[in-house]
């Protein structure tokens, strides 16, 4: 990329060839050895290029910069940068660019639609120079040939048979250019339109007319995209109104205020992108029993309800009531057994009475009307308002100064109270004042109260009043104290180190729950009390760490909220002295092999560590004793190896600093050698499975015996099958043949043989179950 015209000048560029892409922008730097008076660039066509909206020229001194902004085609060519000097010399330099189209996808839309169980083809318009190979793919696999379902199209597309929803989902087009190892894709969903499908649930409709009934129609409609759902009657499309409501996307259409005129069929018709079907509902109208008087009612505690129920139809229908709460009914002239409630009829009308109306009163009550054609039922609601009620007796409250105290007010009352507190006259205010505040909830009235001297403990009042009447309540905010003391304090359990305290529980916790118990106890020797708390309000309390031989005092105090009440009446006692450790006991005997393993229980150890065990063991047969030390912290002996078959005498002596226990003393025995040979064949199986192979060896032995009658006395369940076979073929040499044939056939099996002849006898095996649920196992022969 250098050119020498002069000899004076050197120019160069620093790219001699670039490719470029169609939008890119690139730049070019052109550089001048010596003295030159012009640096300038030439496009391709040999125009001196100037500054433009697309070029951009930059030159300090012997350095000149090309710029070319978003390449087209059209730029492709050579460039050069030419340098003149004072002298007339001209020298340049050129750079060849290349114009190239990257991938490019025009117009590919997602997602596209298909109808289900047409011919689908995806259209992915890619291009780019050279031409782009394109590549599909479904769930991250290559669509890599054509199958039943898809097939790769010569314009790059891909096509779908029969598509189904099973076929929905996210498609990639992939197209790559080899040469400039360019890639680039496309993600297209799929979606498969279903055309709808209709579901009725009631085909046809019964109605009252002109009695202001309404009828609801339900077309469930299925379909993707969903159907829109249209009714039409009388080849109409029905419109929403105030007769006809239409819910649920349309697919109910709710016809109001039914008259004789709207019987008939109604067409729901379900459409989408996939299609469109229609079905037909009828409406059959009757004129029935109708309920045409029938209102809520509120009534007062202890006043009379009148509830009254009118109906019409033809035939005029007969008027019942129920009342839900008991599921009691009552009819015309009926009382109920407390003689509160009656019924009375006249033309068309039902009243039912109530005197002294009760809260139990409250709740549905349903009016009936029957004909022989059909009925109504229609329900009440019988509201009873009452004076407040107060829901709870919990009146007396403690504290202490400083302490926050809760005091509640639960209410019940129809309507709803609204509920004040005083304090010696006063009104508290709603939001509280000074060290008061009150929280309010519907039925609830929250006092929090922090008592800052003896003035603020007294009587509370809450106040509930409604419309019906008001309530009050008195609480007392009592000064609680600490508890009383405790009595009765007893030690038990009193060892070397160890004592257990026992105590009564205060006669009084000072108005406030006790949180525990504070036991102190000192040597009388020493001035200074050590403390013990108790777990939670347990009245025991074990004190640990004591010196052995040394009398100490005990007192105990009850603590609650407020602070620890006084101490109970002193206590004295004295632990135990240092001896020797008590005889060791033993359990959890057991044998493991050729050993036998004892387990150790901790012991009383005198107070001192147990600092080992003394361990001597012989045979019944033996006067001499085995011995083995054992450290005091181990909690077993292992004794190894023993014999077989054999009983042994065991003596164990602990040893503490003060001296020897006395010795505990034990015998056992070791079990007879195991069966190496069953314990080969079974030491791996359950019980399931020694059952198994037990009725397995069965059901072989009477294989073997039966075979074995067959041939040897022409007998058996075999023989048997034989003849039933055989029994066309009678003639005696037949019968010889086949015999020697069957025999030939049957010792073909693997069996055993002895000097060339193959024989049926089995070896046999003896499984013994003993006492000890232990399996042993022998052959015959020695042989398994």
């Amino acid at each position: 990329f250098l050119h020498t015209t002069g000899g004076v000048l050197q120019v160069s560029i620093s790219l001699k060839k670039v490719e470029l892409s169609v939008g890119e922008s690139k730049f070019f730097t052109c550089t001048v050895i010596g003295e030159p008076v012009s640096l300038d660039w030439y496009n391709p066509q040999g125009e001196r290029m100037a500054p433009s909206q697309r070029v951009a020229l930059h030159n300090e001194g012997v350095r000149s910069r090309l710029t070319l902004y978003n390449a087209k085609i059209e730029d492709a060519g050579i460039y050069r940068c030419q340098a003149n000097d004072a002298q007339g010399h001209t020298q340049e330099a050129t750079v060849v660019l290349e114009i190239y189209q990257k991938l490019t996808f025009r117009d590919v839309r997602s997602p596209q639609e298909f109808r289900q169980g047409d011919v689908a083809e995806v259209v992915c318009d890619v291009t780019s120079s050279p031409v782009p190979v394109v590549s599909w793919f479904y769930n991250n696999v290559e669509i890599i040939e054509d199958t039943e379902k898809f097939q790769l199209l010569q314009n790059n597309n891909l096509q779908a048979q029969r598509v189904t929803k099973a076929d929905e989902g996210v498609y990639r087009c992939e197209a790559r250019v080899e040469a400039r190892g360019e890639i680039d894709f496309r993600d297209i969903i799929l979606v498969v339109n279903v055309p709808p499908v209709v579901s009725v649930p009631q085909q046809s409709f019964n109605a009252t007319a002109d009695y202001g009934e309404s009828v609801t129609f339900t077309c469930r409609a299925y379909g993707s995209p969903e159907p829109d759902v249209t009714w039409h009657r009388k080849g109409v499309q029905l419109q929403e109104s105030e007769r006809y409501v239409m819910r649920a996307r349309g697919m109910t259409l709710t016809v109001r205020n039914i008259q004789q005129d709207d019987g008939g069929s109604y067409t729901c018709k379900a459409s989408n992108k996939a299609g469109e079907v229609e079905h037909e509902l009828f409406l059959k109208v009757f004129v029935q029993p109708h309920i045409t008087k029938l209102r809520n009612v509120t009534a007062v505690e202890g006043s009379a309800a009148m509830i009254s129920c009118k109906a019409e139809g033809e035939p005029l229908p007969e008027i019942s009531w129920r009342r839900a709460s008991d599921g009691h009914s009552f009819s015309d002239g009926d009382k109920s057994p407390d003689g509160r409630v009656e019924v009375r009829g006249r033309y068309g009308e039902s009243m039912l009475s109530i005197v002294g109306v009760k809260l139990s009163d409250w709740g549905r009550f349903d009016c009936e009307a029957l004909s022989r054609i059909g009925g109504h039922q229609k329900s009440i609601f019988l509201d009873i308002e009452y004076a407040p009620k107060f829901q709870t007796n919990h009146t007396i409250f403690f504290s202490w100064e400083g302490n926050p105290v809760n005091i509640s007010c639960d209410v019940m009352s129809n309507p709803p109270a609204t509920m004040l507190w005083r304090w010696e006259k006063l009104t508290i205010p709603s939001e509280g004042a000074g060290n008061m505040r009150v929280h309010s909830a519907p039925g609830r009235s929250l006092l929090e109260v922090t008592p800052m001297s003896d003035r603020d403990f007294g009587r509370y009042n809450c106040t509930a009043r409604n419309n019906i009447g008001m309530r009050f309540q008195e609480f007392i905010l009592a000064q609680a104290d600490v508890p009383s003391n405790p009595y009765s304090v007893r030690l038990s359990s009193v060892a070397q180190r160890v004592a257990t305290v026992t105590f009564t529980k205060p006669d009084s916790h000072g108005g406030v729950p006790i949180s525990h118990y504070l036991v102190k106890y000192k040597d009388i020797s020493s001035q200074d009390w050590k403390d013990v708390k108790s777990q939670g309000t347990q009245t025991v309390v074990l004190l640990t760490n004591l010196e052995p031989n040394t009398t100490y005092e005990v007192r105990v105090a009850a603590v609650n909220g407020k602070g620890q009440g006084e101490f109970s009446r002193t206590e004295s006692f004295q632990t135990l002295a240092i001896r020797e450790p008590s005889p060791p006991s033993v359990q959890g005997q057991r044998g493991v092999g050729k050993a036998y393993r004892l387990g150790l229980v901790k012991q009383d150890d005198g107070g001192m560590p147990i600092l080992e065990y003394i361990v001597k063991y012989k045979t019944d047969k033996e006067e001499q004793w085995m011995t083995k030390l054992v450290p005091g912290v181990n909690d077993f002996v292992l004794l190894q190896p023993l014999q077989w078959n054999t009983q042994y005498e065991v003596e164990i002596t602990a040893r503490n600093v003060k001296g020897l226990s006395e010795p505990t003393f034990v015998k056992f025995s070791m079990p007879q050698k195991p069966d190496i040979t069953a314990d080969s064949l079974f030491s791996g199986l359950g019980l399931g499975a020694v059952v198994g192979l037990g009725l397995a060896g069965l059901l072989l032995l009477l294989v073997l015996v039966d075979v074995s009658c067959f041939f040897l006395r022409q007998c058996g369940m075999l023989m048997c099958i034989t003849r039933k076979l055989c029994s066309k073929k009678t003639a005696t040499s037949g019968k010889s043949k086949e015999l020697e044939e069957g025999k030939a056939a049957y010792l073909k099996l693997p069996l055993k043989e002895e000097n060339g002849k193959e024989t049926l006898k089995p070896d046999t095996i003896e499984i013994k179950v003993h006492g000890d649920n232990s399996l042993h196992m022998t052959h015959e022969d020695s042989k398994a």
